[in-house]
């Protein structure tokens, strides 16, 4: 993919060539190989900048000077990201991130990954929290989480992160969400004009704004979550008196599912077709009545889907329940690849941390594509780090190689082989 190399294409370097020691694809790269080998902390390149084997991954074997190593430092990497704050670039601050490019190399990674165009996609849309415990700047409250955070958004396409945003938590998860897939709409068109595009997202981002965006662009639907209230669980009183009757009955979770057009007394522009899933779960049996107990679970989603092409049921179980694959993915990019590590006091230095650790995860979808149809195929990077990455070796360096010797007592072996094959030949 020549990931590093283009990365680098995404920032300004302002730097006097005849006195560079690190090249900049170099620094970032350094920077994702120890996310993606679990080291979060800059602290920790005090010693990685020795490392032979990941100066040899990056090509820098050797120092221009005597007096250097051939790997960055905490120091050089931490400017690296407090120039992403968007200072002027005098001393100190000479690197500086353009944002707009990297949203587009995401988008260029996920369309290169693809064989073909694809006759559709769906892009799921979630937000997260990244608790804070300094001062960082656009620090506040959330009354939700009940920390001072930041509320990050994330869009996946299956397992791909196709755009991260690091945003305040001043504001409501659904600001500005509409412009922002409005933007990556039309990078993806440039490449696929045919594709059918669906978001998928849960009631937070049910706003008449991007329902309308979605409805008033060619090519696009919705499947959203719908927050309940009493109209609509009035509309559905039927089906959800009648699964509650079987629960009592046979004592086991039911389902019974309605649909019906339906528009909001004051924020929704139009009437739209919406699915309620009329669900009664079991209690505690009732030795007097010889019944069980039982709690309403109603949930409903909005759509723009026609019904005669999409089965209400269908739709919510089968499409609109996949959208925990994409909770998943973002919890990997969170935790997994330390996107909530959020120490830096300045914004946009936070936000160049979130780029860095959805590139991180992209080294893992490589990875997890050459594991396929292997019992390792759905592993998460935390778990395939373990197995595969942070496993013991000898280093041995002479003057013309560096030679690594694994250990032949190492219970992963035969899978390492096969993923190095795959990896050679791809």
């Amino acid at each position: 993919m020549q990931l590093f190399e283009r990365l680098a294409e995404c920032f300004n370097d302002h730097r006097n060539p005849q006195r560079i020691v690190h090249r900049l694809e170099s620094l970032i790269g350094q920077r994702i190989l120890g996310l993606v080998h679990g080291y979060e902390d800059l602290n920790d390149h005090e010693q990685l900048r020795k490392d032979e084997l990941l100066g040899a991954m990056l090509g820098c074997v050797e120092s221009s000077r005597a007096d250097c190593e051939a790997l960055a430092g905490k120091s050089t990497l931490s400017r690296l990201e407090v120039a992403a704050a968007g200072l002027q670039a005098d001393k100190g601050h000479r690197i500086q991130a353009d944002f707009e490019q990297l949203d587009q190399l995401l988008v260029d990674l996920f369309v290169e990954s693809r064989a073909r165009a694809p006759d559709r996609i769906v892009l799921d849309v979630d937000a997260t929290d990244f608790e804070l415990h300094g001062s960082q700047q656009e620090r506040f409250y959330h009354g939700y989480y009940h920390e001072y955070c930041y509320m990050p958004l994330l869009v996946f396409c299956e397992d791909f992160p196709l755009m991260v945003r690091l945003r305040t938590a001043a504001k409501e998860a659904a600001t500005g969400v509409a412009e922002l897939l409005e933007s990556l709409v039309g990078m993806l068109r440039v490449h696929w004009p045919k594709t059918h595009i669906t978001i998928r997202t849960d009631s937070g981002f049910c706003r008449d704004r991007i329902l309308s965006y979605c409805e008033q662009t060619q090519g696009v639907d919705y499947v959203i979550g719908l927050a309940g209230n009493s109209r609509l669980k009035g509309k559905a009183s039927h089906q959800r008196l009648s699964a509650a009757n079987e629960t009592r009955i046979s004592g086991n979770a039911t389902r019974v599912f309605a649909e019906f057009s339906y528009q909001t007394l004051k924020s929704w522009s139009r009437e739209r077709r919406v699915i309620c899933k009329a669900e009664s779960l079991p209690g505690k049996f009732d030795p007097t009545e010889q019944m069980w107990d039982c709690k309403d679970n109603a949930r409903f989603i909005v759509t723009s889907l026609s019904a005669e092409t999409h089965c209400g049921r269908a739709l919510y179980e089968d499409f609109y329940g996949q959208r925990k694959d994409a909770e998943n993915r973002l919890c990997e990019v969170k935790c997994d690849l330390f996107a909530k590590h959020c120490s830096s006091n300045l914004f946009n230095a936070n936000t160049l941390r979130l780029y860095l650790s959805a590139f991180a995860h992209i080294v893992f979808i490589v990875l997890l594509r050459s594991l396929k149809n292997t019992p390792w195929a759905g592993l998460q990077p935390g778990t395939l780090r373990l197995k595969l990455l942070k496993i013991g070796a000898c280093v041995t360096r002479s003057t013309r190689r560096i030679h690594v010797a694994s250990s032949s007592a190492y219970l992963n072996q035969n899978m390492f082989m096969h993923v190095w094959r795959k990896l050679a030949h791809s």
